[in-house]
């Protein structure tokens, strides 16, 4: 057979062609753009609480735009059914239910539209659609349609850059508001000083959740401007300018297509450490270089999570909610490591970088796990920042934020952080980090000294009660700090947080097989009614809480009646719905029967039937809840995103491990939504995930090796995964349950 010339030199090209593809294909230097894939719209909408504007992985700055009236839909000070803008503040909490901070607040007008409307407290506003308005990681722009101007939002950790495109107009304004507040934010001092032509500085001093936060600013102007009004309380006065309500308005003439730059260094510390955030974050007015350098920043990121599916949905859904994994904690530390401290006083990290908003109720479940697999070298920093709160204060860190304990929730769940971050051989002080510990458990307040005393916490009338919880959520810490004196050899202190770590045993009622609050004499309290939310409970109700023994699922099956009765009462959990009239509470949504997915309580319950090897249940509730309850649209969270754990649930489930028991160094293993998956890890190892027969309707585990080898048993360890090595699992269209039978689970008492 002959082939013509021209064909051989066809096929020569074509051949070439497709390898330099498969070659660029295969180029980690020349790796895909991953920011391209997030869409920081998911949450926006709904119940998520998340903010669209411009930020970078663990930022000071949260650049972002405000609506500017206040609401539970708007806690983040954004909510996309809205049409109007207030402004761009430069600070904002992700995902939570707690109305603080939108600090410093500018918005650029001009002649075109005076009108005012008191629901935003008459300030300026202009509205805007969403056919105008675009973001990405580090960046934010939007079209003020009543102005004819064009906002640009873009930051660097500690600094945030504005970019105005204004229209000819001889009475273009900037309108810097430090009055502005919204939801639970006031300020209670703010002041302001003009140090040239195009700089000025100040701070905003405010209370809210967190009753003493400081914003100290320097914000330059690339443009001098022309003159200015400043008001204090609404009344014009002259600079510098000092009370709860001030505010100044820069004037300027532009011309079509004219831009000005705004830069807005902060720091808690002093106006001193501001200036210092300019300075070396942002020397000079380039905004496209920032942009830049933060989309290469969250590339960076991003990047050390590799996963490969066809579904273009499921790769934006997981790539925003790594995104949004990295929203929170945020740095609280300036360039020279100051920083307003918990116990009021300006402090200085010394070493490291002082991180705060630690939703540690939430974010001790998955967050931080997540962070000691991808974020291992920012982990020892943020150990030293809970640890410093503890010097500060004297105890571990509850809720803290902005340099202050809200003591919002319950539990002492930086113990559980800092005890997983031990055992995993993060560098700390041991001795420190024991005695914090201890301390925090061993604290007279938060009903902890009832709890010492007697076993549990007894119903009482305070509105916040939530005596099981409490309990419950107690005596899980107290098995983190038993394994933790017992690591260090301290037995007594072992023997004895280990007896506490059963408390929760004092609220099984035997007959009802129900975690059951108590009086102070004993007694059950009664009638009792499982689905209903009462104040016994946090967020939640007797079914959420029954699952609630991460540090020893083995008595609880066994309190249950065994494997079989607490299977059916599992399904019973997943099946039971609310009925017609049941009054669910605004934090009760996700719900699959009793399961809500949108509250942190449930969020380990689907992996319990590892526990009593039916891992097909695992593996389809898994699933169910990967792909219904998190969508690509701006409803896209299905509750409150809570500072990275609801995106951190996802991550970890879509690989195809969940840690039941976050402080153990285990995860339960389900079904990985994606084909293949690879974590980059420090050191050039890479853990991968691979799949045999995937297909979206083969959603069940007949099979898994690790590193070549058969693994009997239903969960890996994390020293397992940062060593790196690859995880397969075989897929098929059933279950195969009785292939699982035997296979070897985490043991009591036990840190891997």
């Amino acid at each position: 057979m002959k082939f013509h010339p021209l064909y051989i030199i066809t096929f020569s090209l074509l051949f070439s062609c497709n390898q330099a593809i498969k070659n660029q294909v295969n180029d980690q230097s020349n790796p895909p753009d991953l920011t391209t894939y997030v869409n920081p719209f998911i949450g926006t909408d709904g119940p998520g609480n998340t903010y669209p504007g411009a930020t970078v992985p663990f930022g000071m700055v949260q650049l972002s735009p405000d609506i500017g009236t206040p609401g539970w839909d708007r806690i983040a000070g954004y909510f996309y059914q809205d049409t109007m803008i207030s402004g761009f503040s430069h600070t904002h909490l992700t995902g939570t239910g707690a109305g603080d901070m939108y600090d410093i607040l500018v918005m650029p007008t001009n002649s075109r539209f005076s009108e005012r409307i008191e629901a935003n407290n008459f300030k300026p506003f202009s509205r805007y659609n969403h056919e105008k308005e675009s973001a990405q990681p580090g960046y934010y722009s939007v079209d003020l349609l009543d102005y004819g101007i064009k906002a640009e939002l873009t930051a660097t950790a500690r600094t945030g850059i504005h970019r105005y495109t204004f229209p000819a107009d001889d009475k273009t304004q900037i309108h810097v508001d430090l009055g502005y507040a919204l939801n639970w934010d006031r300020p209670t001092d703010t002041y302001m000083e003009q140090v040239n032509d195009h700089t000025i500085q100040g701070y905003r001093k405010s209370t809210g959740w967190a009753k003493d936060q400081r914003i100290y600013f320097v914000m330059q102007f690339s443009k001098p401007f022309k003159s200015y009004e400043a008001y204090q309380n609404d009344s014009l006065t002259t600079l510098p300018v000092s009370g709860l309500n001030t505010k100044i308005i820069l004037n300027y003439e532009t011309k079509a297509n004219e831009q000005i730059i705004i830069k807005t260094g902060l720091s808690t510390a002093s106006m001193e450490g501001a200036a210092a955030s300019l300075t070396t974050e942002t020397p000079d007015f380039e905004f496209d270089k920032y942009k830049k350098e933060a989309q290469a920043v969250w590339q960076k990121h991003l990047s050390r999570i590799k996963i490969e599916t066809p579904n273009e949905d499921h790769k934006q859904i997981f790539y925003t909610m790594l995104y949004q994994s990295m929203l929170a904690p945020t740095l609280l530390s300036d360039p020279a490591g100051q920083y307003k401290g918990a116990d009021g006083n300006t402090q200085t990290a010394t070493g490291f970088d002082r991180y705060d908003t630690f939703s540690l109720w939430d974010t001790f479940r998955a967050a931080h796990p997540l962070y000691t697999i991808v974020q291992q070298d920012r982990v020892p920093d943020m150990l030293q920042s809970i640890l410093a709160h503890y010097r500060e204060t004297g105890l571990l860190p509850v809720w803290s934020m902005q340099g202050n304990e809200t003591n919002m929730m319950i539990g002492y769940h930086a113990v559980p952080v800092v005890v997983d971050a031990y055992f995993k051989g993060f560098k700390m002080d041991a001795e420190l980090a024991y005695k914090a510990c201890k301390t925090s458990a061993m604290a007279d307040d938060r009903q902890i000294d009832i709890y010492k005393k007697m076993g549990y916490i007894p119903v009482g009338e305070h509105h916040e009660n939530w005596s099981v919880s409490k309990t419950m959520e107690y005596a899980y810490d107290d098995w983190c700090i038993a394994m933790f004196a017992k690591d260090l050899g301290k037995d007594a202190d072992y023997e004895y947080f280990l007896k506490r770590s059963e408390n929760w045993q004092h609220l099984y009622n035997e007959k009802s097989y129900w975690l059951q609050p108590k009086n102070e004499d004993g007694a059950f309290i009664e009638p009792f009614v499982a689905k209903e939310y009462t104040p016994y409970f946090c967020e939640s109700n007797a079914w959420h809480y029954y699952w609630f023994v991460p540090q020893d699922i083995r008595t609880l099956i066994e309190k249950t009646g065994g494997e079989k009765r607490f299977a059916q009462k599992l399904d019973s959990m997943f099946s039971y719905a609310p009925e017609e009239g049941d009054k669910l509470p605004i934090f009760s949504t996700g719900m699959i029967g009793q399961y809500a997915h949108g509250n942190e309580p449930s969020h380990h319950v689907a992996y319990l039937y590892n526990y009593i090897h039916q891992p097909s249940k695992t593996q389809e509730l898994t699933r169910k809840i990967l792909t219904e309850q998190y969508r690509n649209e701006p409803n896209g969270h299905c509750g409150n995103e809570d500072c990275g754990q609801m995106s951190s649930w996802y991550i970890l489930s879509a690989l195809g491990f969940y840690p039941v028991n976050p402080a153990q160094g285990t995860y339960l293993l389900t079904a990985p939504l994606f084909e293949r998956s690879e974590i980059h890890l420090p050191d050039n190892k890479t853990f991968t995930i691979t799949t045999e027969n995937f297909s979206e309707n083969n959603i069940y585990v007949k099979n898994i090796l690790l590193n070549k080898k058969p693994l009997n048993r239903l969960f890996i360890t994390h020293k397992e995964i940062i060593n790196g090595g690859v995880l397969e699992f075989e897929m098929s269209a059933t279950a195969h349950d009785e292939l699982f039978e035997g296979t070897l689970l985490p043991e009591k008492n036990k840190v891997y």
